[in-house]
């Protein structure tokens, strides 16, 4: 094929932003002062990062207190109560090709809000979990032009208590409080931005697939393309190559082709394995569309060949779910922790830091993080990070239980809003190696939750339209409709040995004093779970750590009367201290020493009983991998700052063991 020229793409993140903040709507009366640099802003504009948000540029602009210290999360609310322009200034050449058209494309806005070019409307959002996407050529001159994202004020309440079937608006939940992180309202651009220079018949989405035969070991890559527009008289190129750029396969035709799909099998490619049972070789595939001397679509991305199937458990109740995975024909033991955003402010994660938190979950032995329901699809980079590190992704659509009651809403609107969500989701997730399943979401049930615990099933109509779309788009994968899913919620002395605990949560405290306490160790040895996606048990934090953040609260007592340690009060167990010790603790270091010494000898003993049982219970979860915040202390194992507690090192002492070798301890 002849060389063509590229499509064209403007980076919008390489610019120099401002942000200005306004009272609301103010900004209508005052577009022409405004543009005019008039003083129509409250907050004078200042220097922003993009991707990133408000928090973080106000912070860096001395416009904010730090939210991580002491109660300062609370002088950071009035940020909710403006609006916040996000400004810009670029030129570009105007379209040239007849039909061309130039968009602004928008990976990720947290949550909703307008797009004015010039001054011009050119579209409104509202959304934080899908991409949008604006038609922008209309608005544009010849010279300069000046771009602003203007976010609106984000909805009052989304956080952990209340009525999930009430909650309607599409933005993340943990932000307006959860028991491990104290309020903070993100605003801003959290992924990519750009303009593209498009034209029809343009590539709308790639659909990636692979597959890889156990027994032969030959894997197959099914490639196919939604075309924008007729792909009639385009040619298409789709070539698989080895790290160091050997061709494995390759294909050649038309891009009509491509449209209705096409395989490339008995390919010769080396498994993809989850860490610690095998490497991670991935794959570059390359796929190109031309027309003429024109390029309509080049893309480049990485995969991996392995088969995951579901197996029922030694010993499983009749009828029970499989919960046993086996990837390329072996079963594995699932251990690893359920995650959470790095940040409140998630806009203002690097991608730095996210390989390095994949990596420490490596490191630690784990082969799976399930990524929680109430925050949002986590960016390209993290999935790259679990690709090369053999880390399975239990991905969960953005819904979550709210205590009062647990139900997703049921109207017409929100399920269409869902459908879109998940189709979103399963589309840019789906081509890697790491994506283990899609759930619909954390603790969902049935019924109210002061009665009867009944997890969600797909007789719940949002639950049904997620299932659908994951099983139309992603056939292989599996599809759960809620973490646990049941049929039990939870695991208590009154649920063991039933038959009745398959996917379960809990316990996430142990309710009897001492390091080992009797019943702590008889619950674990009695369970009959056949998977547990979520258990845990509190420790503190290092006394280093909650000294740089208390601000000027003092570090004890240790207990809810002391409103530093009252920000996530769930995990305070001062109580436990003093019913061991007689007295309280007399200093911050005695009762961090206590405190993680506890956490390390119950989270131990947990994960070696269940994991001894394998196979008759498919694996074990944490909640939770790290804080996204500096709690005092949580159900973490590694800190706010990325340092490991001991508990991390008594889990990975049990994930780099046999099962065998754990029964015969």
């Amino acid at each position: 094929m002849s060389p063509a020229s590229e499509p064209r793409t403007l980076d919008l993140a390489t610019l120099p932003w401002k942000l200005s903040g306004v009272t609301p709507e103010y900004w209508r009366l005052s577009m022409p002062g405004l543009w005019d640099g008039a003083g129509a802003f409250e907050v004078p504009p200042v220097d922003a990062a993009v991707p990133g948000s408000v928090q973080a540029a106000l912070l860096e602009a001395g416009l904010l207190p730090d939210w991580n210290l002491g109660l300062n999360a609370r002088a950071c609310e009035w940020v909710e109560n403006r609006h916040w322009f996000y400004e810009t200034r670029f030129a570009l050449p105007r379209p040239a090709a007849e039909g061309e058209r130039l968009v602004l494309c928008c990976d990720g806005l947290d949550q909703r809000g307008w797009v004015l070019v010039n001054g011009k409307a050119c579209g409104a959002f509202d959304n934080a979990f899908i991409p949008h996407a604006f038609d922008v050529t209309d608005a544009l001159t010849d010279g300069e032009n000046r771009l602003a994202i203007v976010f609106d004020l984000p909805v009052r309440w989304q956080g952990q208590f209340g009525y999930t079937s009430r909650m309607r608006e599409w933005k993340p939940r943990y932000n307006y409080t959860w028991d491990w992180v104290s309020r903070l309202v993100q605003v801003g651009i959290w992924d990519n931005v750009r303009i593209e220079y498009r034209t029809t018949p343009r590539v709308d989405w790639l659909n990636v697939s692979t597959d890889l035969d156990p027994k032969t070991l030959r894997g197959s890559l099914c490639v196919g393309a939604r075309f924008e527009g007729s792909p009639e008289g385009l040619e298409a190129e789709v070539a698989l190559s080895q790290a160091d750029g050997t061709q494995v396969g390759a294909w050649h035709g038309t891009a009509a082709a491509l449209a209705a799909g096409l395989e490339l099998a008995a390919l010769k490619v080396e498994p993809w394995w989850p860490n610690g049972l095998g490497e991670q070789p991935l794959y570059t595939l390359r796929v190109r569309v031309t027309g003429g001397d024109s390029v309509v679509y080049d893309d480049e991305r990485r995969v991996g060949f392995r088969r995951v199937a579901w197996a029922p458990c030694d010993g499983a109740p009749e009828g029970a779910d499989p919960w046993i995975c086996v990837v390329n024909g072996r079963p594995v033991f699932l251990q690893g922790a359920n995650w959470v955003p790095l940040l409140p402010n998630f806009a203002d994660v690097t991608d730095a830091a996210l390989r390095r938190h994949v990596g420490i979950y490596r490191d630690m032995g784990a082969n799976v993080l399930r990524t929680w329901g109430g925050a949002a699809l986590e960016r390209t980079p993290f999935f790259d990070a679990c690709d090369a590190m053999g880390i399975l992704v239990w991905q969960e659509f953005p819904l979550s239980s709210s205590g009062v009651e647990n139900t997703p809403p049921s109207d017409e609107a929100s399920i269409a809003a869902m459908r879109v969500i998940a189709q979103s989701y399963v589309e840019r997730r789906k081509h890697h190696a790491c994506i283990l399943m899609w759930c619909g979401g954390n603790e969902l049930t049935a019924v109210n939750a002061d009665s009867v615990d009944a997890p969600c099933d797909e007789d719940q109509p949002m639950i049904a339209a997620m299932a659908e779309v994951a099983r139309r788009i992603d056939p292989a994968r599996r599809f759960v409709a809620t973490s646990p899913s049941g049929p039990t919620f939870g695991v208590t002395p009154d649920t063991v040995g039933q038959g009745i605990l398959w996917d379960t949560h809990g316990p996430w405290r142990c309710d009897e004093p001492g390091d080992h306490p009797e019943g702590w160790l008889d619950l674990w040895t009695k369970d009959d779970s056949l998977f547990r996606s979520e258990c845990g048990a509190p420790g503190a934090s290092s006394a280093e750590l909650i000294e740089r953040y208390r601000g000027d609260l003092p570090t004890l007592p240790a207990d809810a009367t002391n409103p530093l340690w009252n920000r996530t009060s769930w995990w305070i167990e001062a109580h436990r201290y003093e019913e061991e010790h007689g007295a309280p603790p007399p200093s911050l270091e005695a009762y961090v020493a206590w405190s993680q010494a506890r956490q390390a000898a119950l989270l131990g003993d947990a994960v070696r009983i269940t994991k001894a049982k394998f196979p008759r219970c498919g694996g074990f979860i944490l909640w939770m991998g790290h804080d996204c915040f500096p709690c005092t202390a949580n159900t973490a194992v590694i800190d706010f700052e990325g340092n490991p507690k001991p508990a991390w090192h008594a889990l990975r002492e049990v994930f780099l063991a046999d099962p065998e070798d754990l029964r015969q301890a």
